[in-house]
């Protein structure tokens, strides 16, 4: 008889559908917020009245802003948001922004609770959970589709030796998500799509894993049924806000993998990719994925028949059905689309057999020409 346990994190509430300014001033008022940090995407702040029109929503609440995240959370970025915050003291901060600022708010938690002001502090909380609760918590109004504010774990570079370190503890996840479709047609039309491929690949690894299970396995199919329609359609037409909805939900559903059950290659190897060569992690996931699900398919047949069936392609293989959506939605296919020149590949197969998660695929990688293999797929 098999057996597992499936955690919970501590989510308290996701809304949807209503103005993000309107939907923070009612979330703080709900919480008792006296003071809110925002913490924002650069170019939302700087070129778009969406994060004025969240400030003069909160009204006196609103105490700062820090707009100076960078791209796959450098460290040192992080210790920067922790002395903003540490500055202003705030008992909320808004996110409002992609994968870049919900995981360096997430990292800046962990520096609040253990008191981390500099990188090597950091870098001794790297890769172990910590149990310590945030003093301070975060309200999402995520404009990409990545899916970081349904987890309580980050990554975060340390540029020095171009690694990924991962950050865990209880509750790094967003207290109150905001689902706001219209704040998200500021986000570029590629970034909007790959982070979507990205929380694909949370729907299909989750799907896939060896100790998956039934609620892992129910939301990720109906989120692929949810993004093959949605993201076709936003490919049409991309101030159609009901098609981005759907697949903000999506990106909820498939999200209920993330932390509970072990992803694999492809979030390994894409992890590789964005520390040694600054490929974001939506294209990571373009490349690797269909890549991965080749390679795995002995392994992982059946499986692969439900996610061909899910993506509107029955009779392809899963690769194929994701060749599919990503030729109909532009997105790039090959390593080298992305920027990964052919004299990378050794340096990215010896980072990868390292990896954990990698390890954790549901085909054992276990030796270099495993990863070497794997990255023939994707050239």
């Amino acid at each position: 008889m098999p057996s597992g346990a499936y955690n919970y994190v501590p989510i308290e509430r996701v809304r949807w559908g209503e103005p993000a300014a309107r939907a923070v001033a009612a979330e703080t008022a709900r919480l008792g917020v006296r003071r809110a940090l925002i913490v924002a995407s650069g170019t939302l702040a700087r070129t778009t009245g969406a994060i004025a029109d969240i400030q003069e929503a909160l009204g006196d609440r609103f105490v700062g802003l820090f707009d100076q995240c960078r791209e796959h959370t450098p460290l040192k970025s992080v210790i920067a948001c922790a002395n903003a915050a540490r500055a202003v003291d705030p008992d909320i901060i808004v996110t409002v922004g992609g994968g870049t600022a919900i995981d360096t708010v997430k990292i800046v938690q962990l520096c609040l609770a253990h008191d981390i002001r500099d990188v090597q502090g950091l870098l001794g909380l790297a890769n172990t959970p910590s149990a310590a609760l945030s003093p301070v918590r975060q309200i999402v109004v995520p404009t990409t589709l990545s899916g970081g504010e349904y987890s309580s774990f980050a990554g975060g570079t340390d540029v020095t030796r171009k690694t990924k370190e991962m950050y865990q503890g209880p509750d790094l996840c967003a207290r109150t998500v905001i689902l706001d479709p219209a704040i998200t047609l500021h986000t570029p039309e590629s970034l909007w799509l790959s982070t979507a491929i990205r929380a694909v690949d949370h729907a299909v690894e989750g799907y896939c894993a060896a100790a998956t299970n039934p609620l892992v396995q129910a939301t990720a199919l109906h989120a692929l049924k949810l993004f093959s329609s949605s993201l076709r359609q936003t490919k049409r037409d991309g101030a159609d806000l009901d098609a981005r909805l759907r697949s903000q939900m999506a990106t909820w559903l498939a999200a209920s993998g993330l932390g509970r059950v072990p992803m694999g290659a492809s979030h390994g190897i894409g992890y590789v990719l964005g520390t040694v060569c600054g490929v974001p992690h939506g294209y990571t996931s373009c490349v690797m994925l269909p890549a991965v699900l080749r390679w795995n398919a002995a392994c992982t047949g059946p499986a692969q028949r439900d996610i061909a069936e899910a993506l509107g392609a029955p009779s392809a293989s899963a690769a194929d059905a994701l060749a599919f959506l990503l030729e109909d939605l532009g997105l790039p296919r090959r390593l080298g689309d992305v920027g990964v020149e052919p004299s990378q590949i050794p340096l990215i197969a010896e980072h990868a057999l390292r990896n954990l998660v990698v390890r954790a695929n549901p085909r054992p990688i276990t030796a270099l020409a495993d990863v070497m293999e794997i990255l023939s797929f994707a050239t």
